[in-house]
């Protein structure tokens, strides 16, 4: 079942969607990845989470169903003792994630992988909703290959640490790949502030990559803590 999603524009502060959506998709999981996060059930959390973010050079793929960016080694990110290693963001159009049944019209993740233990991930999702355009995005558009499958690598910086704004918090839970094979094996942080890009922006990105949100998933009774 395919998120229902609007326009961009629709989507300034986050968007009711059809109340099917909101029904959790059967799975056969029971850690699954993404879900509606109710942020007045969002227990305390108290995690200790370090980032430390270099700049890389750009490889941008478009990958059909997404535009996936791989990011040079050597950013990390440290969350409750463990060290994970940045080594690619990609997009989502609209959000996987919902707060309080509400979507938004992009989501962002930056993927890491434990240092040692690569089958284990830490993913940071972004949620962006409509306003001024995003630096990132008005180059990472120009430089996209239209074809699918292609890859551009190109001598100019990225620096992913333009998610970071002072006193923003998180929600936390473990969950799964949204893509296939769904693996159970991903630490979820959600950042409580949303980013900005441009309608155009957004419904560029959504014509090369189509609407590629997986349908929520249920929660379990699986525990989400927010902290600052």
């Amino acid at each position: 079942m395919a998120a229902h999603t609007a326009g961009a524009a629709d989507h300034g502060a986050g968007q009711g969607i059809d109340p099917a959506y909101l029904v959790p998709e059967a799975s056969a999981g029971h850690s699954q990845s993404p879900i509606n996060i109710l942020t007045s059930q969002a227990m305390p959390g108290r995690h200790e989470v370090a980032f430390h973010y270099r700049t890389s050079k750009e490889h941008v793929r478009n990958l059909g169903h997404t535009v996936q960016v791989a990011y040079d080694p050597g950013s990390t990110i440290e969350f409750d003792g463990k060290v994970y290693d940045l080594v690619q963001f990609h997009f989502h159009t609209p959000s996987e994630h919902l707060l309080d049944g509400l979507t938004y019209p992009m989501e962002m993740h930056l993927v890491h992988r434990e240092h040692g233990n690569p089958e284990r991930l830490l993913v940071v999702g972004v949620l962006f909703k409509a306003g001024d355009a995003s630096p990132l995005l008005e180059r990472l558009l120009a430089d996209v290959p239209r074809q699918a499958g292609a890859v551009a690598d190109l001598d100019v910086t990225l620096d992913a640490s333009f998610i970071l704004k002072p006193g923003e918090g998180y929600y936390h839970y473990e969950g799964s790949l949204t893509t296939p094979p769904y693996s159970e094996i991903v630490t979820w942080l959600v950042l409580d502030e949303t980013h900005h890009a441009s309608v155009d922006q957004i419904e560029t990105l959504n014509r090369i990559e189509g609407d590629n949100a997986r349908h929520i998933q249920h929660p379990r009774s699986r525990p989400v803590d927010h902290w600052r």
